[in-house]
């Protein structure tokens, strides 16, 4: 019998056929919820002082009456729940973490508003670790659109995201919110709630256009938020920050402790085989007893925040919230926050750090000494005009080995040439200059190996920016491919 033969060509064809493998699915994101992108406009329609160059700090602009006429309207949602408020220079949303983090494991429904967000505006707004969702935040502010059309002069940016969070908090019956303040605390638009304990974090130079050229001035208008008879508690301050703060705290009626003074806390620094370097804190007061409990965030000014929060969580217990130590050590060791000594690649590895003003710097550097072993550093550095550039460009020259100065995508980013002119005149020390994020990128790689340290800091822009860009793909790829690896 005579067998017919498919030809060879037909035969090859079929066999890498078979081996063909498809390619993989893009998953495309969902469309956004019906009305978000309108309210997103609506928000960027509105005066925002985060994006602009020069902010008069006064009671026109930042107008309490204002943001109060606006929650009534709302039916006055920031009165339906319990509440911390948080204000400081550093260290405000580490410690806001922690407190949220320690409440939440202790069964409290807990809603925590921040500031800046890093990738998506609805990072602000979050109730047990879950941001608020696009439809819930379109309808809101649909409803404050209206109102605040009328007003005059009308709300700002940042007015109608608190008053979104504010609302969102009491619609989901949240049993305690955990509030960040923006700028300053006296005229911030947070300053309207009436909470359960005050806390300030560490007190530096920053925003010195707005709040005044001296840590006392600006230390007054963080205390603007102490309330009489309710607890306020600080970390352990400069002495005339910590005498302005009692003033303040006196003058209002407010119980006033301080974390390392008043309340038994001490910290420290040592390596073992199962946590590595970490930093350990001791608490103690009538009430609540913390032993050697590691500091779930890097760095020195991360166990002084831990402090502070424990502070408040003991503080908290003396308001009626019944709460277990070992419940808040449990939700304690579950803190993340990202944009703070966040890895997000590995080889060579970036380290990204919203650092944003001179004492951030210093605390970060000696934080990165103390947990990242490397072989040298870059520094890709970017701010706004209206820090403390000396300061922060004097922090940068004592840990970075190479600097590249970038811009952000704001128009109060200070200008990298100037930067970097300042730099080398400052310190005698040459630095580079790239137009964006990623042309720095491009420098940095062409001057790493895969045991260096590539560190973004300056500005949380920047850490945004950053994130996003990895996220989409790896600008690092054209050096560091895998077969450069092996």
């Amino acid at each position: 019998m005579q067998i017919k033969r498919k030809p060879l060509s037909r035969l090859r064809h079929v066999e890498n056929t078979q081996r063909a493998v498809p390619a993989p699915l893009v998953e495309l994101p969902p469309p956004p919820a019906p009305g978000y992108l309108k309210s997103l406009k609506f928000l960027a329609s509105l005066t925002d002082f985060e994006r602009l160059r020069i902010v008069r700090y006064n009671s026109q602009n930042f107008d309490l009456d204002r943001m109060r006429s606006l929650l009534k309207k709302l039916g006055n949602p920031h009165e339906q729940y319990r509440s911390v408020h948080v204000a400081g220079t550093k260290g405000k949303g580490s410690t806001c973490a922690m407190i949220a983090s320690m409440l939440q494991a202790n069964g409290y429904k807990v809603g925590i508003y921040t500031s800046p967000h890093l990738l998506d505006i609805r990072e602000r707004i979050a109730i047990n670790g879950e941001m608020i969702s696009q439809a819930d935040f379109a309808r809101i502010v649909k409803v404050i659109e209206p109102i605040v059309m009328k007003q005059k002069p009308m709300a700002t940016y940042f007015d109608v995201l608190t008053a979104v969070a504010f609302k969102h908090f009491a619609e989901q019956k949240i049993d305690i919110a955990v509030v960040e303040t923006g700028l300053g605390g006296r005229l911030d638009s947070t300053n309207v709630i009436k909470p359960e304990v005050t806390a300030i974090t560490n007190i530096s130079k920053d925003h010195m256009q707005q709040l005044g050229n001296t840590l006392p001035k600006i230390a007054e208008e963080k205390a603007g938020i102490f309330k009489p008879g309710v607890p306020a508690v600080t970390v352990m301050q400069e002495p005339d920050v910590e005498a302005t703060l009692k003033r303040v705290a006196d003058k209002a009626g407010a119980p006033f402790d301080v974390c390392g003074k008043s309340i038994e806390f001490s910290f420290r620094f040592e390596s073992s085989r199962l946590q590595g370097p970490h930093n350990y804190i001791c608490l103690t007061t009538p009430t609540s007893k913390f032993e050697h409990l590691p500091v779930p965030l890097l760095g020195e000014h991360q166990a002084i925040n831990c402090g502070l929060a424990l502070s408040v969580i003991d503080k908290l217990k003396g308001r009626g919230l019944p709460i277990t130590d070992s419940k808040a050590m449990e939700g304690l060791q579950k803190t993340t926050i990202p944009g703070r000594m966040e890895i997000i690649h590995q080889q060579p590895r970036v380290l990204v750090d919203g650092a944003h003003n001179a004492a951030s710097l210093d605390a970060m550097l000696r934080a990165i000494g103390q947990h990242i072993p490397y072989d040298s550093m870059v520094v890709i550095f970017a701010c706004c005009g209206d820090k403390d550039v000396s300061g922060m460009l004097q922090r940068i020259t004592a840990g970075a080995d190479k600097v590249i100065f970038t811009k952000v995508n704001n128009i109060r980013t200070a200008n990298p040439d100037e930067l970097a002119a300042q730099y080398t005149e400052l310190y005698g020390k040459m630095a580079q200059v790239a137009p964006n994020l990623e042309a720095a990128l491009a420098i940095a790689a062409r001057a790493v190996t895969k045991e260096d340290l590539i560190c973004i800091t300056g500005s949380f822009y920047l850490i945004g920016e950053a994130k996003n860009l990895f996220a989409a793909r790896n600008p690092l790829e054209k050096k560091f491919s895998t077969k450069v690896l092996i």
